[in-house]
């Protein structure tokens, strides 16, 4: 009997044991889930018959690459929000985290900021510049009424993603991206937010355009 009892405790006591350790690994994983980078991910793609060349991603801060962190926000899951003074934008995820990727920000006194949504989005769109530019830039007047075409040395890159205000109307800032990675953590575009190709890919496809995929832009 007393062995019996003995067996029964040793059994309880080993079951306990091996959950604490399940639990343990679980927690380990899911922290490794969130600190997870994608630095990998910059290699050369072929994409809708373009060939995406590499990016040399060793060049560009760590912490502008691609990772899922841990984000504390109000905002749903599938909300963009845009952190124009760190130089990073976030996809809300489920349970407190966030899609991270760096980002190249309008200089100033072209900056912007407020809620919008993403009324459509594009791949390998064309670009019309705004007649604003093109009166600062003559050499790309050119583009305002025909646009450029999709290539690689389209400013736009190989995405887009169209911003409307609440009543609809088209604010002519975009989430897109760009062929310059080098100006990923800087201000350098006219206003619009540019990512590295590779990310706005991804970003894309996380992406259903209407009401409800909101952008909040912060400065």
């Amino acid at each position: 009997m007393r062995l019996r009892n003995a067996l029964t405790v040793f059994g309880l006591v080993a079951t306990i044991a091996l959950t604490g350790c399940t639990t343990t690994t679980d927690t380990q994983q899911a922290e490794a889930t969130t600190a997870k980078i994608f630095t990998d991910s910059y290699g050369s793609v072929t994409d809708a018959g373009y060939a995406l060349p590499a990016i040399p991603i060793n060049k560009v801060n760590k912490k502008f690459h691609r990772q899922i962190v841990a984000y504390s926000t109000k905002e749903k899951p599938g909300t963009i929000v845009v952190n124009t003074r760190e130089r990073f934008l976030y996809y809300v995820l489920p349970n407190g985290k966030a899609v991270r990727y760096g980002i190249g920000v309008g200089k100033q006194g072209f900056a912007w900021q407020g809620e919008a949504y993403i009324a459509w989005k594009q791949e390998w769109p064309t670009w019309h510049p705004p007649k604003e530019m093109a009166a600062r830039k003559p050499d790309v007047a050119q583009y305002v009424e025909n646009g450029m075409g999709p290539g690689l040395r389209n400013p736009l890159g190989a995405r887009a993603l169209y911003l409307f205000n609440e009543k609809g109307q088209d604010t002519l800032f975009r989430l897109h991206g760009t062929p310059e990675w080098a100006s990923i953590g800087t201000a350098a575009s006219s206003g619009c937010i540019r990512l590295m190709n590779q990310d706005i890919i991804d970003l894309y496809s996380r992406v259903r355009p209407g009401k409800g995929a909101k952008v909040v832009v912060q400065q």
